[in-house]
């Protein structure tokens, strides 16, 4: 059945094409069955009805579509019912708890890039991860299926070092002092970074405040070569675009499956061309890894998954029961970041987790004792001249300070009711205060931890800071932070008996 096109700017939930409940009987289709369209291009998508918002003979196109396959409103295209995808039954084949051939995962991995699968399918395939799992060989071909449906970036100069967190403690702000420690020892870091799904901020929410983070493939490869490290955004390149994809159907289902994980983090190193990866496994109460027991597993699978791939990988638990450092927040963990690099040694905590990890780091490249090197080059200044190096190169002040961030003008104070120590720090409850102020979305908000685990507290102290760009917001955070009380205080008696 030929049909004539008309186009539509809807942000929907999935691309879909829009067709008339009369046409629709026509060709045997019914609300989320598949159609090949063929134009100037041939591709399937899901069907829509309606008798309302179109006439017969037309088709509703979403502009997603127009642009990728070459369409213009008003063309004739041809429309015939598709098939069910084979990776409908292959997704089954894993609800069943059988291992997939790599042939099957590459499928799912296509058609989920092509629009062939619906969200309910994409989710049917995350919930059977989630419950059956994969073994590693599975793993890392659905690392590389999801490396092929997107580009690659071949560096000329070796080796390429990378360094990744898997996340899950808020204001884990070493990044750019990691990138630039190892830069100005003279080895590669190109670094690509995400923005926050479910945190209060992601390292690119930050990088973004003081230079460009939207770069292209091109361009990271230029400055990582030149400089010696990059501060990108991943999203901004087509790097394993399936992963984003995924990310945005598993956020709502509030799962994170540990081989869409793995695979979403190796996935980017192998298109970025690593060859050399340090991962930050944060564990403790209330991070995505609880237990010493399941960050070595962990541990584990990401050595293993390496000489699988052919990419050696090292491995570090770090504490992650309160946040790194005092500052949660776009423009908060922005300034306190670059104050360290300007020379500051506090927070110690900041201080310390950055310099062990990028020590970590430059022993793999061949520098001894890398930890005290690492300091060496924090405190004499070097690694404070590559930062602002790489912020030039990436468009920003050459001449940046850390004050030129500023906090919201709008400042909650959270004080302590009683005397006592900080017996724990709920780092969930933080991230949500800190969403409530607004971040990451406005720079200006977030909270600043004033106490911290084991310190001693008098009543009327101040706990913490909400900071926010409007003051309605920081007020909602406010009543959140009194009602669910992240911070809790204790004395030394635990009980009378």
């Amino acid at each position: 059945m030929k049909l004539r096109v008309r186009t539509y700017d809807v942000d929907a939930s999935e691309p879909s094409v829009m067709i008339h409940d009369d046409d629709c009987i026509v060709l045997g289709v019914k609300e989320n069955d598949r159609v090949k369209i063929s134009g100037k291009s041939v591709w399937v998508s899901l069907v829509d009805r309606s008798d309302s918002v179109l006439e017969r003979g037309e088709i509703l196109i979403p502009n997603f579509y127009m642009g990728r396959y070459d369409i213009n409103e008003g063309d004739e295209v041809e429309v015939t019912h598709s098939p069910k995808p084979d990776s409908v039954m292959y997704i089954r084949k894993k609800m069943d708890n059988k291992k997939l051939t790599k042939e099957e995962i590459y499928a799912i991995v296509n058609d989920i890039l092509e629009s062939k699968l619906s969200k309910i399918e994409v989710s049917a395939w995350l919930t059977s991860l989630y419950i059956n799992g994969m073994d590693l060989d599975e793993i890392a071909n659905f690392t590389n299926a999801m490396v092929d449906t997107g580009d690659r970036i071949d560096f000329t100069r070796e080796p390429v070092f990378d360094f990744h967190s898997i996340g899950g403690v808020p204001g884990n702000k070493v990044t750019p002092i990691v990138v630039s420690i190892v830069a100005a020892a003279g080895l590669m870091l190109p670094k690509t970074s995400s923005r926050a799904i479910s945190s209060a901020c992601g390292t690119s929410d930050f990088v973004e405040t003081f230079c460009n983070v939207e770069l292209s493939a091109e361009q990271v490869k230029e400055i990582s070569e030149r400089v010696g490290g990059v501060l990108a955004w991943g999203g901004s390149m087509n790097l394993a675009p399936v992963d984003d994809i995924v990310i945005k159907v598993e956020h709502p289902l509030g799962i994170n499956p540990r081989a869409q994980m793995l695979a979403s983090i190796m996935s980017k190193k192998v298109a970025i061309g690593a060859n050399n990866l340090l991962v930050d496994i944060p564990m403790g109460p209330g991070t995505k890894v609880p237990t010493l027991e399941k960050a070595r597993e962990y541990v584990r699978d990401f050595t293993e998954l390496g000489r699988i791939l052919g990419m050696h990988i090292e491995c570090a638990i770090t504490y992650g029961d309160q946040p790194v450092g005092q500052a949660i927040g776009p423009n908060l963990e922005a300034r306190e970041c670059i104050r360290i690099l300007e020379g500051e040694k506090h927070p110690a905590s900041v201080v310390e987790k950055a310099c062990d990890l990028a020590g970590i780091i430059l022993e793999m490249g061949g520098i001894p004792d890398g930890a005290t090197k690492a300091r060496d080059i924090l405190f004499s200044g070097q690694a404070h001249k590559k930062f602002l190096e790489i912020v030039e190169a990436q468009g920003g002040n050459p001449n940046l300070k850390a004050d030129d961030l500023k906090p919201g003008q709008y400042v909650q104070e959270i004080v302590s009711v009683k005397s006592g120590y900080v017996h724990t720090i709920d780092n969930k409850m933080l991230v949500s205060i800190a969403r409530a102020a607004g971040a990451p979305n406005d720079k200006g908000a977030g909270l600043l931890i004033m106490k911290k685990k084991g310190q001693r507290v008098e009543k009327g102290d101040v706990l913490m800071y909400i900071h926010s760009d409007n003051e309605a917001k920081g007020v909602r955070a406010k009543e959140m932070a009194i009602r669910f009380n992240p911070i809790t205080i204790e004395g030394m008696l635990i009980e009378r008996a």
